[in-house]
């Protein structure tokens, strides 16, 4: 459950502050960390040792040390020399082990709970047992981030995240597929959405600045019971999706800003055939040239305004009255009536959409 990583961290501390070096396996003899070269060599003596049924022992000139998960051995810690010194920083060093055995096995069963609180694996009942068990507060204001980076998630990433967290303890990161981490954040009295955007921004840039790519972070709603959890992933979920489909150019999205296009994603496919079809008749907004689809967004951009957007294609205003002109004898929609432009508009997005899940096809 431990990291030989952080084994290695732990003892090469204690031999910088005591220099005693120091050796940890697992019950096989196994090197797990050590700061002396020859540490293979006392594999043997290791197995000996586990057998006998002495906690500690002095061998070959090294104090050996069991470490225990409960009653299940699972380390073994030397330290060198016969000292008495000696044998108290190899308790030192054992006792630092078990302590973070404890620590990571209880953030394994958080992790795991909340995993299973995300994905809707538990009954009511059972979440606010396990929840008092794992002392988390059942009753504080949360929300969910979740963080997608390009292709597989980048090596390294979920521990990036949680060094971002290290000053924010009740917030838990955990995973629950290859692609993406999530933030199970506690919201405090004082922070609305347009904080928690801002906070999603300053972990975007602070992930990209460490070198991971393609980042790009939804955020649920504010829920304010534990068993609400789940309800923020999905509509995280739900942010990612439509912020790809709809918003590509922010890295970050909110559910609570998605407007139509929350609704637009929610429609089965057939109805937004027919609805093309109604529209349109046998053609696609695709099948318009560049010079048309370049017209029809300025003129979304501007707010419909005619001159404002001649101004900025930088033709005279007469030529883009005829090109809208011409857009509404091929489609019966003239940009000009508000619920014509609302009508062609919801198109675009519905073609946007359809695209988009049939990519997610192959």
């Amino acid at each position: 459950m431990i990291s030989n990583q952080i084994l290695q961290n732990t003892i090469d501390g204690l031999k910088a502050i005591t220099r005693i070096d120091l050796c940890v396996t697992d019950v096989e003899g196994k090197v797990l960390a050590a700061t002396i070269p020859d540490a293979d060599d006392y594999e043997y003596p290791v197995r000996e040792f586990v057998k006998s049924p002495a906690d500690s022992q002095l061998v070959q000139g090294f104090q050996f040390f069991k470490v225990f998960d409960e009653k299940q051995l699972e380390f073994v810690v030397l330290a060198r020399g016969d000292s008495d010194d000696v044998y108290m920083i190899g308790k030192v060093a054992s006792f630092q082990i078990q302590n973070l055995l404890v620590a990571y096995k209880e953030r394994f069963d958080k992790d795991n709970f909340i995993k299973n609180l995300l994905l809707d694996n538990l009954l009511v009942v059972d979440i606010y047992n396990r929840s008092k068990k794992l002392h988390i507060d059942t009753d504080v204001s949360r929300v969910v981030f979740l963080i997608e980076m390009s292709g597989d998630r980048d090596a390294g990433g979920l521990e990036l995240v949680r060094l971002a967290y290290t000053g924010r303890p009740k917030d838990f990161i955990t995973s629950v597929n290859e692609k993406n981490i999530i933030v199970v954040r506690e919201v405090r009295e004082n922070e609305g959405y347009d904080d928690l955007i801002k906070a999603a921004q300053v972990l975007h840039d602070h992930l990209t600045g460490m070198g991971l790519t393609g980042v790009r972070i939804s955020l649920g709603t504010i829920v304010h019971e534990i068993k609400e959890v789940s309800s923020s992933y999905k509509e995280a979920r739900m942010a990612m999706d439509v912020g790809k489909i709809f918003y590509n150019e922010r890295s970050v999205v909110a559910y609570s800003v998605l407007g139509i296009g929350r609704l637009i994603y929610q429609l089965p496919i057939p109805l937004c055939k027919m609805f093309i079809r109604e529209i349109f008749g046998g053609r696609s907004p695709e099948d318009f040239d560049d010079e048309t689809l370049m017209t029809i967004n300025k003129f979304f951009e501007n707010n419909l305004n005619v001159s404002e957007t001649s101004r900025q294609l930088y033709i005279h205003r007469n030529t883009l009255v005829y090109r809208l002109d011409k857009l509404q004898k091929s489609t019966g929609l003239d940009l000009r009536v508000f619920e014509d432009a609302i009508t062609f508009k919801i198109a675009l997005m519905v073609v946007k959409y359809m695209n988009y899940m049939e990519t997610m096809e192959y």
